[in-house]
């Protein structure tokens, strides 16, 4: 049933790059609205069906809670900047190399024993994961300031599930959400200002893909994130994030016209054996 819940949650999640590129609006701004309405509606649920939830905890653990906030909202602002500077492909497959910052995470900070099964697994999936990359390099397809950003939006987003980990083993669901998004949006607000951009005055299509973003990628795809870090590892939470980049470049494909490379399906497909190997029941 969780592969299941993570399944559907990387369909969603696949959808938000393609959905980012046809948004007419500065990264920050994108990044904001998306972590915003999605806060907005988990906000109000913490608060009427969990109100001793967030008062709960001690002030250590609040802080926690918000130091993962401020990783998500740099994981999007970084990554979606990173959108602009290199392709679906390229961008998504840098940002999902989080299983090597997590696998490392996990194994000094959080003391967890590294399971054989997932490092092969993670090392397959890595494997088609370059072998996608390095053919977007010899293309000059994206620069060297987008892919930074796409590995800085990775090591964001491991911080993010690290810290999610432990967190969710003592926080319900939706408390966690409310905080960490809430959190994530405020840093957004502040990076958007400070920049410059204005919240207002873009065309109804980008208003409607800013909500699209949240219910879709955030709320659908995030949320089955999360609720499974209560009961899988962090690894494995983000060795399934590593087929995100197939459906996106599928669907970049389809809406954006980037036509897949030979390369893109031999890694596709090196990747999705790793995340086999990983996922695939004992005893079978």
């Amino acid at each position: 049933m969780i592969y299941l819940i993570l399944t559907l949650g990387v369909c969603a999640a696949s959808s938000a790059a393609v959905l980012i590129r046809l948004c007419d609006a500065p990264a920050l701004v994108i990044a904001t609205y998306r972590l915003g309405i999605a806060a907005c509606v988990v906000l109000p649920l913490a608060v009427f069906r969990y109100p001793g939830h967030l008062r709960t905890g001690s002030r250590r653990d609040r802080l926690i809670l918000i130091i993962s906030g401020i990783f998500i909202g740099l994981h999007f602002a970084l990554w979606i900047s990173s959108l602009s500077h290199t392709s679906v492909a390229s961008s998504v497959l840098l940002v999902t190399t989080n299983p090597i910052f997590i696998g490392l995470g996990g194994w000094l900070i959080l003391k967890e024993p590294a399971d054989a099964r997932l490092t092969i697994g993670t090392v397959v999936s890595l494997l088609g994961a370059s072998i996608v990359t390095f053919n977007d390099w010899g293309q000059g397809q994206h620069g060297l300031f987008g892919d930074l950003l796409a590995l800085a939006g990775a090591m964001a987003i491991s911080g993010h599930l690290l810290i999610g980990r432990r967190q969710r083993q003592r926080l319900a669901l939706i408390p966690y959400l409310a905080v960490v998004n809430t959190t994530g949006a405020a840093v957004l607000v502040l990076l958007a200002l400070a920049a410059g951009h204005s919240f207002t005055g873009y065309n109804e299509r980008t208003y409607l893909l800013f909500a699209l973003l949240a219910l879709g990628p955030q709320l659908l795809g995030h949320t089955s994130f999360n609720y499974a870090l209560k009961r899988v590892s962090p690894s494995l939470v983000a060795l399934m994030l590593l087929a995100e980049p197939v459906g996106s470049s599928a669907l970049a494909y389809l809406v954006l016209g980037e036509v897949p490379s030979i390369a893109l399906c031999i890694g596709a497909a090196v990747i999705l054996t790793g995340i086999a190997l990983a996922t695939w029941p004992r005893g079978r």
